[in-house]
C-alpha cells in the first residue's frame, strides 16, 4: 500500500524549492549588477530628469518586478518550512537531527540576504541573552561571550519563541552531539556560530547561563 509523504520528504522538498528561487533572484540581481549595479532602488533618470541612457531601463524594470514577486515567494516558502519545523519538530529532532540543522541553515542563509540582489535582511530581534561562559565548555568552544544576544537557537527563533526556556532546552537536548546553528547579535555585529551541546567536565550541555528577564536557566 501507497504511504504518503513523509515529514522528512516535505522538508527536502520546501528546500530544494528554496534553493531554485533564490537562484533565480541571484540571477535577476545579476542584470541589475550589470546595470551600472543600480539595485533595487538606484536612479533610472539622470539630474536632468531624462532617462539615463547607461543603463537598460527595459531590463531593470523587468528584473526588479520579477525580485520583488520572487521575494514574495521566497517570503511564503520560508514560512511553509517554519510552520513545519514547529509542527514536527520533536519528531524530526529526534529521527533525523541533521535535518533541522540544515533547515535552520538555510534560514540563516535567508537572513544573511539574497545575493546578487542587494535586498535588505528581515528584522533580528534576539530571544535570550548570555550571562555567563563557564572555560573550556562547548559554549566557549561555539565563541560565545557574555553579554550575546542570542537571536537564533537552531529552530528557534523570534518568530516562534514563546518566552519559555524550555524550548531552548528541548533543542539542546534533541542535538547533543550535533551542530546546533546560532545567529548571535554583538554589539552591531550579527554573528553566525556552531555550537555543539555535549557533555563536558562542567554542568549541564552547554556550559553557559541564558536570560530571559525575569527568568534565567542553566543548560
Amino acid at each position: 500500500m501507497a504511504t504518503g509523504i513523509t515529514t522528512k520528504e516535505r522538508l527536502e522538498r520546501l528546500m530544494a524549492a528554496k534553493t531554485q528561487l533564490e537562484a533565480q533572484i541571484s540571477k535577476n540581481g545579476e542584470i541589475l549588477a550589470a546595470n551600472d549595479n543600480v539595485g533595487m532602488t538606484g536612479p533610472m533618470i539622470d539630474a536632468e530628469g531624462f532617462p539615463r541612457n547607461d543603463i537598460d531601463i527595459y531590463q531593470v524594470r523587468q528584473a526588479r518586478q520579477t525580485i520583488i514577486c520572487l521575494q514574495n515567494d521566497h517570503k511564503e516558502l520560508m514560512n511553509q518550512i517554519q510552520n513545519l519545523l514547529n509542527q514536527y519538530h520533536s519528531e524530526i529532532a529526534t529521527t533525523d537531527p541533521e535535518l533541522v540543522n540544515r533547515a535552520s541553515a538555510l534560514e540563516l542563509d535567508s537572513e544573511r540576504g539574497l545575493g546578487g540582489a542587494n535586498i535588505a535582511p528581515p528584522d533580528i530581534r534576539p530571544i535570550v541573552v548570555v550571562n555567563l561562559v563557564s572555560p573550556s565548555s562547548p559554549a566557549e568552544e561555539a565563541g560565545l561571550r557574555v553579554g550575546d544576544n542570542i537571536c537564533r537557537f537552531g529552530s528557534v527563533n523570534s518568530n516562534n519563541f514563546k518566552g519559555d526556556l524550555g524550548q531552548i532546552g528541548e533543542v539542546t537536548r534533541n542535538m547533543q552531539n550535533q551542530n546546533v546553528q546560532l545567529k548571535v547579535m554583538r554589539g552591531d555585529q550579527l554573528l553566525d556560530l556552531l555550537l555543539v551541546p555535549k557533555a563536558w567536565s562542567g554542568r549541564g550541555l552547554l556550559g553557559c547561563n541564558i536570560v530571559l528577564p525575569p527568568e534565567s536557566m542553566e543548560y
